[in-house]
């Protein structure tokens, strides 16, 4: 239902176990955007196909919203995601080809270009000391320097930005959504590195599924270099529909997504699972993404025990960043650390991703003792996994239905996997965001 909020300009949220309606949607989108850009050169930032978003519902009120403006630009925030081709960007928001040369010709479409230093602008810098201060105990000498605070120049050219993305639990930055669209959604390289080697440093234990991180905090400091204005639509999306809205300031909007999110998207468990078969959705075409289905899982994992990424449809362990990732495979942080000279020529975000997909675990006296077993089940064969430091297990012999409804034999069975996080209930935290639902 529709709901008026003293910090917000609009939000909606649906009662558990169901979705927004459509013209709750539009009335919502109407209220928080329509009528506030006439004559306004805007530039509306999207997540791409890795991130559950009816998008083809979402476009058409986009722009029916943004009405009178003077120009609408759609940019795909990538990150370092490969971009899209106009075929892809018309299945992502829903349109033909007619579509696009027809009702839609006054809008323009973008990929985030962050490896071109032509489409990139400097708008300030973090220092040192700033990271170390922001890190806090995480802080290690491996982060580097100043951070030049580099975004799309597209972002100045208009006169105001909006973020339209879902939010979810996340490895890196705790949850997803708000100013990440920004960084590293639309950053330098410089920025997608530091914030998630910081996430590696604190490993996905300590991260996912928390509200305040040091990681969300760097964000949000070099959000504040942004010179143009920013208006967040922040959507909660549980199975295919929206179950929140909240659009507003990007703190704000961000924060009571997130309290949703934590909400919505936890599930808590009395007890870890010994073994668990994680399916990765169809919509990680890459390891790089997919691996989402071992994040989610691995804090509901007992020490020692196994979580096999089931994807059968994946071939591709990056397509930007594979071969160094086949130089270095996957390591628990500690093996990266102690090694780092033969390492530091490598991208702190590739480490980041190696280390995360790893998970927790130690490394002493040159042994590597990794807190769960990683095991991958896909198109890459048993070579290319050995090569990447995974586990193996040939797809053709997984029968999913084999382990669904096993949980009393410490077995768990996630069928799409990559959004919802799985936790044991803790004792007691001072975190809220980590409050289960009915502590809250």
């Amino acid at each position: 239902m529709l709901q008026t909020s003293p910090v917000l300009d609009a939000q909606a949220v649906a009662p558990p176990g169901h979705s927004l309606e459509p013209e709750v949607i539009r009335a919502t989108l109407m209220q928080g955007l329509g009528q506030r850009f006439a004559g306004a050169r805007l530039l509306v930032l999207i997540p791409d196909h890795t991130r559950t978003l009816p998008l083809p519902l979402l476009f058409p009120l986009m722009v029916e919203a943004l009405e009178g403006a003077r120009q609408v630009d759609f940019m795909v925030a990538l990150g370092t995601h490969p971009p899209l081709s106009d075929e892809a960007i018309n299945r992502l928001l829903g349109l033909t080809p007619e579509d696009r040369a027809g009702r839609y010709r006054h809008i323009r479409f973008f990929n985030h270009a962050w490896q071109d230093p032509d489409a990139l602008a400097t708008v300030g810098v973090l220092t040192r000391e700033q990271v170390q201060t922001l890190a806090g105990d995480a802080w290690h000498p491996s982060l580097g320097g100043d951070v030049p605070v580099r975004i799309n120049r597209r972002a100045l050219e208009v006169d105001h930005i909006i973020i339209l993305g879902p939010t979810f639990p996340h490895e890196v930055v705790g949850f997803s959504g708000g100013a990440k669209y920004l960084f590293p959604g639309i950053s330098g390289p410089e920025m997608i590195n530091v914030t998630h080697w910081l996430g590696a440093l604190i490993t996905i234990m300590d991260t996912i599924g928390l509200k305040s991180t040091p990681v969300r905090d760097i964000i949000h400091a070099a959000a504040t270099h942004v010179p143009t204005p920013i208006t967040l639509a922040s959507l909660v999306v549980e199975g295919e529909g929206v179950s929140g809205m909240f659009i507003g300031g990007y703190l704000d909007a961000f924060d009571a997504a997130a309290t949703l999110s934590s909400e919505r998207h936890i599930i808590w468990l009395d007890r870890p699972f010994e073994r668990a078969l994680s399916w990765a959705a169809p919509m990680y075409d890459e390891l790089w993404t997919g691996a989402k289905a071992m994040y989610k899982l691995e804090p509901a994992i007992a020490d020692g025990g196994e979580i096999i990424v089931y994807a059968p449809h994946l071939d591709t362990v990056s397509h930007v960043h594979g071969h160094y990732l086949y130089e270095i495979g996957y390591h628990v942080r500690d093996y990266f650390l102690r090694q780092w000279e033969r390492f530091s020529h490598v991208p702190l975000g590739v480490l980041a991703h190696s280390t995360h997909l790893k998970g927790a675990g130690t490394y002493e006296r040159s042994v590597e003792r990794p807190r769960i077993q990683v095991t991958l089940s896909s198109k890459l064969s048993a070579e290319d996994c050995e090569r990447l430091n995974l586990g193996y297990l040939d797809p053709a012999s997984v029968d999913p239905s084999a382990w669904a409804g096993r949980e009393d034999e410490g077995i768990l069975f996630v069928p799409k996997a990559g959004e919802m996080l799985y936790r044991v209930r803790p004792a007691a935290t001072a975190n809220d965001a980590l409050l289960t639902p009915d502590e809250t």
